[in-house]
């Protein structure tokens, strides 16, 4: 079966230039959905996963301070978030869906980008139940590059919604210019040993911010700025699970940065700061007729 869409709209890069963020309906077919439902089972099984669960309670148990969704019903069965990142580089489909799905092609039109590198790749799941939210972040904290040309494809394989753990994002916050210290996710103490600002406490503050969120069908993908700040609640069902994918992409203007203290992957011990993303740990995925 062929993809849904191959293109996107002016309207729709002209609101991710705007606002940091954009949900692109219909993008993926019912056929690339059955391949990651699949492939996320056989990594869930293969334990190829961090519980995310498990580290809120060693959190706490360190005397730090784990988020909780308080909005999940007291009582109901509890769940776990898990997540996973470059599962990319050992299964397959993972590979496929990073290097040959219409997400590359999508988000060198978004970004304006004659060319795109795969930087890394994330499996996020929220059973039901799970009471950790997803600290608001942003993600090029956690990125040892920098550019303009640098997002984030989220990609849902159940529906989600607002009860089961949507991601909001701060409209605009791509454009504030500042650098914020990456979190664990479960909590929002930085990570020791970063450097910038510490994120704004957005949950409790949500009416001085602009929040957007979008109800997701599987074959919807939202792609944010690595500068957008975004989080979720936990997963107030007790019966609907919420499995995502996520894709990072570098565009052309993207070089290396080496974050002090930001989780480091084995290739950036051997690149400089201002080289191009041209490693085989970080494959130009999609190149324009015209690009170099």
């Amino acid at each position: 079966m062929r993809d849904v869409r191959v293109s996107v709209t002016e309207a729709e890069v002209a609101e991710y230039e705007r606002d940091g963020v954009v949900c692109l309906r219909g993008v993926l077919s019912s056929s690339w959905l059955r391949r990651m439902q699949a492939a996320t089972e056989r990594i869930l099984e293969q334990s190829g996963t961090v519980d995310m669960t498990e580290m809120a309670r060693s959190i706490e148990a360190s005397g730090g301070r784990a988020l909780v969704d308080t909005t999940v019903e007291p009582g109901a069965k509890r769940g776990r978030f898990y997540g996973g990142t470059d599962h990319w580089l050992s299964d397959p489909d993972f590979r496929d869906f990073a290097v040959t799905s219409p997400l590359p092609a999508l988000v060198a039109a978004l970004m304006r980008s004659a060319r795109v590198n795969l930087y890394e790749d994330s499996l996020l799941v929220k059973e039901p139940g799970t009471v950790e939210p997803t600290a608001f972040h942003q993600d090029l904290a956690y990125f040892h590059v920098e550019g303009e040309q640098i997002c984030t494809c989220w990609s849902p394989l159940d529906p989600v919604t607002e009860q089961t753990g949507s991601l909001q994002y701060v409209r605009g916050s791509h454009l504030w210019r500042r650098e914020f210290r990456p979190n664990l996710f479960v909590s929002s103490m930085p990570i020791p040993g970063t450097r910038g600002e510490e994120v704004p406490d957005i949950r409790s503050r949500a009416a001085d911010y602009d929040l957007v969120q979008f109800d997701t069908e599987p074959g919807d993908v939202v792609v944010h700025h690595a500068r957008t700040l975004h989080g979720a609640g936990g997963n107030r069902s007790n019966t609907l699970r919420r499995r995502a994918v996520s894709v990072r992409y570098c565009g052309a203007d993207a070089r290396y940065r080496i974050r002090e203290g930001a989780p480091m992957k084995p290739h950036h011990q051997h690149v400089k700061d201002g080289e191009v993303l041209d490693q085989e740990a970080c494959p130009v995925v999609w190149l324009s007729d015209g690009g170099t």
